[in-house]
């Protein structure tokens, strides 16, 4: 292309929306079936014969292979562009969830719910890569915002509509529902999505770059624990966060309707404001941070406040519901202030080693979920009295108590590793020092 030839336009608005909104869509998709067993978790415990710790490692299995799935996401990523990591995960997730829909016992069912992780365990990079590629710099955050946005209204669909549509039609043909939708979401998928906007005739928002060896990748991981906040940023959202997705994805709908008194309806609604509670704190924390330029603060009132929900669900489980239900939304809020980790988790080490670090810490975040879901059954089956209703057992109140006590330890150590991390006051790190710190 010679000087004078002028460059082809960055793509319009339209398209970019449209290449987008199909993205999210599938992550969309994914998110919705994360939560499932919390509002199914009665006919699943009574279809499949599970105990509570059984329950909890069938809604782990999504998140041991979500987590498995984000740095190996990354290096196919670069190699085959997103458009074939969205079509592989959105059909993956739709033949899972087909699947978990005709499980005949508990052994297919954990194998379906590990292929609907791994499938959505690509969906949250790629999506953001097709933000990246389609969309000015200036408007990513607002994009990585509205993405987040998509998936907890995924999340928010599988409460009260999830429920009753299942109680309609019944959980299996739901689901089957659920899975031909993600298939037609993958065919969609690969005819209309494209890696670049160069494919299309436009100009990319990104440079293009050399895709990344696996074995750079390795070097990469191996160099970023050298920096103190690496693990510090890897535990915090392991508590922050995963007691919230532990609480929304399965033990707080059984706690709010067998001794709060909810009628499943009730409980699924108030999850659902949760959730969107979670989405709304993420956007509002992610803002004042970037004004601050401060991580650091954020984070640690966004801890305390998640740490006073819990703190709360411990000690005084028969609170009000005008004091209950108001802190478990403002602790939902304060979750949200995970989101400031992935900057800071960046920012703290050197630029070369920035996307290993997200990658990290996006492992982190799911790694508290994925432990403390069997976990919690454990540890309520431990303190099980042997009471069950039509098939599915119920636990006592200071079962619940001891279960959130083991989630609010969590988030006490994820906040003291929040005040020990360093400041970065939003600022990258451009080269490595002379000794880590």
């Amino acid at each position: 292309m010679s000087d004078l030839t002028p460059l082809p336009a960055h793509p319009p608005l339209r398209l970019a929306l449209g290449m987008w909104a199909l993205a999210a869509a599938a992550y969309m998709a994914g998110f919705f079936l994360r939560v499932t067993p919390g509002v199914l978790n009665g006919p699943l415990m009574r279809d499949f014969h599970l105990n509570a710790a059984q329950l909890g490692n069938l809604a782990s299995f999504y998140f041991y292979f979500y987590a498995a799935s984000q740095i190996p996401t990354g290096i196919a990523n670069d190699r085959w562009g997103p458009k074939a990591l969205i079509v592989f995960g959105t059909l993956l997730t739709g033949l899972g969830t087909l699947l978990f829909a005709a499980a005949p016992n508990y052994s297919v069912a954990l194998v379906a719910r590990g292929m609907i992780g791994l499938g959505h365990g690509v969906a949250w990079v790629s999506l953001l890569e097709v933000s990246a590629r389609w969309f000015a710099p200036r408007v990513f955050g607002t994009m990585s915002g509205l993405s987040l946005s998509a998936g907890t209204l995924g999340a928010v669909l599988a409460q009260a509509p999830l429920l009753a549509m299942s109680r309609l039609l019944g959980w299996r043909w739901t689901l089957a529902g659920v899975g031909i939708v993600c298939l037609v979401l993958a065919l969609l998928a690969w005819r209309t999505i494209r890696n670049s906007p160069r494919e299309r005739g436009y100009r990319d928002w990104l440079p293009s770059h050399a895709p990344t060896s696996a074995r750079e990748v390795l070097r990469g991981l191996r160099a970023v624990w050298r920096w103190r906040n690496t693990a510090l940023l890897f535990v915090a959202p392991s508590g922050i966060c995963g007691a919230f997705l532990t609480f929304t994805t399965l033990w707080g709908a059984p706690f709010l309707e067998q001794h709060r008194g909810m009628s499943g309806e009730r409980s699924s609604w108030v999850i659902a404001a949760m959730l969107v509670g979670f989405s709304v704190g993420s956007i509002v924390w992610g803002r004042l941070s970037d004004r601050l330029r401060l991580r650091k603060l954020p984070y640690v009132i966004g801890g305390t406040l998640t740490l006073a929900g819990f703190a709360l669900l411990t000690l005084w489980p028969q609170a009000p519901g005008g004091l209950l239900l108001p802190v478990l939304l403002a602790s939902a809020v304060g979750a949200g202030s995970m989101v400031v980790g992935f900057a800071w988790a960046k920012e703290s080490v050197p630029q070369d080693l920035a996307g290993t670090a997200t990658g990290v810490h996006n492992t982190g975040v799911m790694v508290g979920a994925l432990i403390q879901l069997p976990l919690l059954g454990w540890v309520l089956d431990a303190l099980w009295t042997g009471r069950s209703l039509a098939g599915v057992r119920q636990y006592g109140l200071h079962a619940f108590q001891m279960a959130f006590g083991v989630l609010m330890v969590w988030v006490a150590v994820a906040l003291l590793c929040v005040f020990l991390a360093r400041e970065t006051h939003a600022q990258p790190q451009a080269r490595a020092p002379q000794r880590p710190q």
